[in-house]
């Protein structure tokens, strides 16, 4: 009998399907089918493959509304934020179907009249992805987009709390023309995969989104093959308010940034450093804004704060409003709860801690949830030091209206992503991705082809 696993709705605690769980044979079978299909997709045409990937982007877009329901449903998030992530997700799609087109190589001068060289690009083999609960369907096609265009075949393994997104979306590949043997998706543990994909010989590339840990751990068992590698990681972003800030701007861009997908995203702001001038006004008119924030099942009008993924992230999130209350911040909105781990829902009230301090744990650790701690700072080299004092650098945010004291904050800022008055600076043209711990490679943009592509060196004698 074929084992599954139980996918349920975080806003109820129902069960949405029972989803079939892929054994190590049924695994290795599918690396071994992307690995026979490489030698045909990689040599099928840039334009054959830029209109397959179009015909994908055209059938996710016909089928929006049952996308966005599909990932309200196992995700939790408000139904138009889905709509908005079947779009983001699809755009990638688009973007890479020109990029197919533009995998150029060329010639290199010879010091002698009897030599060619040529330098060209190829696709660097069948990829393994594996990624993260929290945005379904964009952690997958800005992998398997640049991939598919560069000529790799792709195998995925979505997050257990919310695969039907993700065989949606291969099911789709599928009916529009892309080889069946080209796109595939398998869903078990994630260790039991991890140490497949790494290990197995046919796959020359592993791309991951996900925790910082996990990322390491992969990277060391890709070592023995020397597997190529992207992690996109973890990440604790600050967002500056400079004394010169818009008030109204900066708060309107705090709060999409901070409460986006009820905070579950590897760049919302964690730590909010205001200049203590404005910090009264900033403070006021902020959390009079998330005081007024809807929270409830993603399906409802209105709601902007959908559930917690599940008990572990809730659990995560108490604790650090407890620990922050018990050294002394206090908390301005929020700070509630409304959880029932038998029935298996978790809603938390979207929360403003104050006087918040550096030994707090949340100004060390990401929170991954709905709640926005604020400090001050006096200078700014300050803020720019407490901003970096991290092992990450994935996103940074900050507003001042000052461009030589902006110029001067975006370049000392050791960030990946950097938003100035910009709460949401992703987007499909342009790289994504952190330094230092938050990760290696970069995806979107002109740069997202390149990790799935291989240089090649041909010296003729003439």
């Amino acid at each position: 009998m074929t084992e599954t696993f139980d996918v349920t709705n975080p806003a109820t605690g129902e069960l949405i399907e029972k989803v079939a769980i892929d054994s190590e044979e049924a695994i290795n079978d599918k690396i071994e089918k992307i690995h026979q299909a490489f030698h045909s997709w990689s040599r099928t045409s840039a334009t054959e493959r830029s209109k397959l990937l179009r015909a994908w982007h055209d059938k996710m877009i016909e089928n929006k509304a049952e996308l966005a329901a599909l990932m309200t449903a196992e995700n939790g998030k408000p139904l138009k934020e889905s709509e908005g992530e079947v779009l983001y997700a699809a755009g990638y799609i688009e973007w890479f179907a020109e990029e197919a087109k533009r995998v150029y190589g060329r010639t290199i001068p010879a010091s002698t009249t009897d030599k060619r060289m040529l330098v060209t690009r190829e696709a660097v083999g069948p990829v393994a992805a594996i990624t993260p609960w929290n945005f379904p369907a964009a952690m997958i096609t800005r992998k398997a987009a640049p991939a598919l265009a560069a000529g790799c075949t792709f195998i995925i393994k979505p997050a257990p709390d919310t695969p039907l997104t993700a065989i949606r979306l291969v099911e789709l590949a599928h009916e529009v023309g892309i080889p069946e043997d080209v796109i595939q998706y398998v869903n078990a543990d994630g260790e039991t995969v991890g140490k497949i994909f790494t290990k197995h010989p046919h796959i020359r590339k592993i791309s991951f989104t996900g925790s910082t840990p996990v990322g390491k751990l992969l990277m060391k068992q890709s070592a023995d093959s020397v597997k190529h590698v992207s992690m996109e990681l973890g990440g604790h972003a600050p967002l500056i308010v400079d004394e010169y800030a818009d008030i109204d701007r900066a708060v309107k861009h705090a709060l999409a940034s901070k409460f986006r997908n009820a905070g579950q995203t590897c760049v919302c702001a964690n730590r909010l450093l205001v200049h203590e001038s404005i910090k009264d006004e900033f403070t006021a008119a902020f959390t009079k804004a998330v005081s007024e924030m809807k929270v409830g099942p993603g399906t409802e009008e209105g709601v902007a704060i959908g559930p917690v993924i599940n008990k572990k992230g809730f659990d995560k999130i108490v604790a650090q409003i407890d620990d922050a209350k018990s050294k002394g911040a206090k908390v301005l909105a929020g700070g509630t709860y409304n959880a029932d781990a038998d029935k298996g829902y978790f809603f938390v009230n979207p929360t403003v801690l104050d006087q918040v301090t550096d030994d707090m744990n949340i100004m060390h650790e990401e929170t991954f949830g709905p709640v926005a701690p604020i400090t001050t700072y006096t200078e700014i080299d300050e803020a720019i030091r407490l901003a970096n004092d991290t092992p990450f650098g994935l996103a940074a945010y900050f507003f001042t209206e000052n461009y030589r004291r902006g110029l001067y904050i975006a370049e000392n800022l050791k960030y990946g992503i950097v938003g100035w008055n910009d709460g949401g600076p992703s987007a499909v043209q342009a790289p994504f991705g952190g330094m230092k711990e938050s990760g290696v490679g970069r995806e979107g943009g002109i740069e997202g082809i390149e990790p799935y592509l291989e240089t090649k060196y041909i010296s003729i004698g003439i």
